[in-house]
């Protein structure tokens, strides 16, 4: 289980190397990392990310948090 967890990851590192440069990896690597918060949470990553890019333009930025998966799948009465 454990090793199967992780293989996203190993498989995202080789995936890096070919980003373009290193801004385009670590806009890469941020996204996998919201994509497993949303895995982790139970939330459907592409209706999180819908919400969450028509919402962030106009969100506090002192409350950026409540935009995160886990907080987001709370304010929808839950995940999947």
């Amino acid at each position: 289980l454990i090793e199967n967890s992780i293989r996203p990851l190993a498989l995202g590192r080789k995936n890096y190397l070919f980003a373009g440069s290193h801004k385009g990896a670590q806009r890469a690597a941020m996204m996998y990392s919201f994509f497993a918060s949303c895995k982790y949470a139970g939330v459907n990553p592409w209706e999180w990310l819908a919400d969450v890019l028509g919402r962030i333009g106009a969100h506090p930025v002192n409350r950026l948090e409540e935009l995160l998966p886990e907080r987001w799948a709370e304010k929808q009465g839950g995940g999947l």
